[in-house]
């Protein structure tokens, strides 16, 4: 439907540069519209076939991933310079399970390269 519409217009710049008062402009949108029909039905042809590699690639792998022992200073406490009366540790569940998270991707990472 586009590239009808397009190569309308196209049509329409052809007359508008074939007249007595068409410039060079005229014949560059000539050239330009049947493109911009074109693009269209590329993307919907380019997102068609990204949508059928990613299905055909496979998921993650299966086993389980061997995640490391924290270091031994994981279980310091940091103070803020700026803030001094306030302290983060590693007590919060909610960050000790993003920790696990970030230790568990780069044992993944570690183990893809060798």
């Amino acid at each position: 439907m586009s590239l009808l519409v397009c190569c309308g217009l196209a049509w329409w710049q052809w007359d508008r540069f074939t007249s007595a008062n068409g410039t060079f402009q005229n014949l560059g949108y000539v050239l330009q519209w049947p493109l911009f029909g074109l693009f269209p039905a590329f993307m919907f042809w380019r997102i068609r076939k990204l949508r059928q590699k990613a299905e055909a690639e496979p998921g993650p792998p299966a086993t389980p991933v061997e995640v490391p022992a924290p270091r031994p200073d994981a279980d310091r406490t940091y103070t803020d310079r700026t803030y001094t009366d306030r302290t983060y540790t590693d007590e919060d569940e909610e960050l000790a399970a993003y920790n696990r998270y970030l230790r568990e991707l780069n044992a993944r990472d570690q183990q893809a390269a060798e």
